[in-house]
């Protein structure tokens, strides 16, 4: 039967397999016994021959028209057997799964803890519930660890003592040690044909005095640290256009700074700052306040306006009532005046008694009550309580003069001295008299009564410097003249000029307005009889009619 490479053409293109070739010249090296040589094709026809093997070269150079990898004397090729490869073995964990995380910790030291997966970022807690570093340790490691603790800070301690000492003794040295070993090199002229040997190792004595020998304050740079954890983020997206355009962030321009001086046109700088963008929108919650508040303006308006016009009216109203009143109190009175109307009788009479009598209580009792409240306030302050007229007339001449108050002649015939004459040098010049006479002054400082005698006039010429030339019309002033008369008043009378203050006369009530008032006090407090409230609910029906 004939085979299916019979049947199919023969192949235009020359194949070559390395693992094929390996094989069929490792069936040529079992199989024969010589070697045979291969023929090298001529110069010319080596168009499909190709050189692999040393024998092919026949102990010569690469052949230059043959264009490929060419290792004449396996010059060149690589060793394959030494050859490095950065290909890691396949790692299976507990479950079976292969471990990839050997590719992130590919690099790394055993020490460094590399997160490559998620669970790294759990705590050992909730991965391994069951591992031995979570135990609670035993009495026996407590105690271990407690004592080599303790060892340890006393060394540092001790250490940190004798440094502080002025004198150091030299350190104790420990123990000899006794060491047995066996060489490797037997025989008569290694070791004087000892088999084994003891050697005695001692520590060598430190002189206390002696410099360090090496630096080691030295700061050593500290090595890299472990890789921090990984951020976890989601899967990547393909960014839209319309992403990219809204993370388009325009340049920052300035509108104050310009510091490499370039030229930007308005629109540009208007552009990038965003203005044009901007659409200004403005709240209806804006115009509805506004016209809340213009409504509750108006209304609160006219509030205030009806409330002004309810108070007109209702004063207007208690203004008749009380005219009306006060019009028929006094057509009541003049009609019992005119005897048009007689009185109430004796019951009327005695009730007007009584009324009167009431009157006069009540005010007797408000004066008591004034009384007493003066009597309280002098006894509260019994010093500072003065009248009017005592305040008047304690005040000094000077003062009374100032006020421009008439002079009065006392009763007692004394007289009025300045106060600001008194205590002068004037008696003490002319020596001192008798301690009990009283003759200080010779005679008085005021003769005359009239007022214009007591001012005092500078002499003239005396202070021309101070007053100037102006001394006559101070005096004949007209502006503080205590006696100044009113505008109009007419002294070509037989009264002539007024020689002491104004006087009033007291005309006991020229329009009778006291005695009104008093009848109608008295007529108000009067109850009207039934004849007059029959008479008054007539006027008001006439009235409404």
């Amino acid at each position: 039967m004939a085979s299916l490479s019979s049947y199919l053409p023969a192949p235009t293109q020359l194949t070559w397999d390395r693992d094929v070739e390996e094989q069929k010249e490792r069936a040529n090296r079992q199989t024969a016994i010589v070697a045979a040589t291969k023929a090298i094709p001529p110069y010319g026809n080596r168009s499909a021959w190709m050189p692999r093997n040393v024998s092919d070269f026949g102990d010569g150079g690469a052949f230059p028209e043959i264009h490929m990898a060419q290792y004449p004397m396996d010059m060149g090729r690589k060793d394959q057997a030494g050859q490095k490869s950065n290909a890691l073995a396949i790692q299976l964990d507990a479950e079976g799964k292969i471990k990839y995380d050997a590719i992130a910790r590919q690099g790394h030291g055993k020490d460094k803890h590399v997160y490559s997966k998620f669970t790294d970022l759990l705590p050992a807690e909730i991965t391994n519930e069951d591992d031995p570093s979570l135990h609670k340790p035993t009495d026996d490691e407590i105690a271990d660890i407690t004592e080599k603790t303790r060892q340890a800070l006393e060394r540092i301690t001790n250490a940190k003592v004798e440094a502080a000492l002025p004198v150091r003794a030299a350190e104790r040295t420990g123990p000899a040690q006794f060491i047995r070993y066996t060489p490797a090199q037997q025989g008569d002229e290694f070791n004087s044909g000892a088999k084994q040997r003891i050697i005695r190792m001692v520590e060598v004595q430190k002189d206390p005095m002696e410099p360090p020998r090496f630096k080691i304050n030295q700061k050593i740079p500290r090595g890299p640290p472990s890789p921090p954890a990984p951020v976890l983020h989601s899967p990547t997206r393909k960014v839209t256009v319309k992403e990219q355009q809204e993370w388009k962030i325009p340049p920052c321009i300035s509108n104050w700074k310009n510091a490499k001086g370039y030229t930007i046109p308005l629109d540009k700088r208007l552009a990038a700052d965003g203005r044009g963008l901007q659409q200004v929108h403005i709240n209806e919650k804006f115009a509805k306040l506004a016209e809340s508040l213009y409504i509750a303006d108006r209304k609160a308006r006219e509030s205030v306006e009806l409330r002004a016009q309810l108070q007109k009216k209702q004063a207007q109203k208690e203004k008749e009532k009380k005219e009306d009143t006060l019009r028929q109190l006094a057509q009541q009175v003049r009609e019992e005046r005119a005897g048009l109307r007689p009185g109430g009788g004796g019951a009327a009479a005695a009730r007007e008694d009584d009324d009167d009598a009431a009157e006069r209580d009540n005010l007797r009792q408000e004066r008591h009550r004034e009384r007493q409240r003066d009597r309280n306030i002098a006894r509260a302050a019994p010093g500072d309580k003065k009248t009017k007229l005592d305040r008047q007339r304690e005040r000094d001449i000077s003062e009374q003069i100032a006020l421009g108050m008439p002079a009065r002649a006392s009763a007692s015939g004394e007289t009025m001295y300045d106060q600001r004459l008194l205590n002068q040098t004037r008696g003490m010049d002319s020596g001192f008299a008798d301690d009990e006479a009283y003759n200080v002054y010779d005679k008085p400082w005021r003769e005359q009564g009239t007022l214009s005698s007591n001012l005092y006039r500078p002499t003239k010429n005396l202070d021309q410097d101070l007053y100037g030339d102006d001394l006559d019309k101070l005096v004949k002033t007209s502006k503080f003249v205590p006696d100044k008369e009113f505008s109009g008043t007419d002294r070509s009378g037989p009264s002539g000029s007024r020689s002491g203050p104004v006087q009033f006369e007291k005309e006991e009530d020229p329009f009778g307005l006291d005695k009104f008032l008093t009848d109608v006090r008295k007529a108000s407090s009067k109850r009207p009889t039934d004849a007059e409230r029959s008479d008054k609910d007539k006027d008001k029906r006439r009235r409404r009619d």
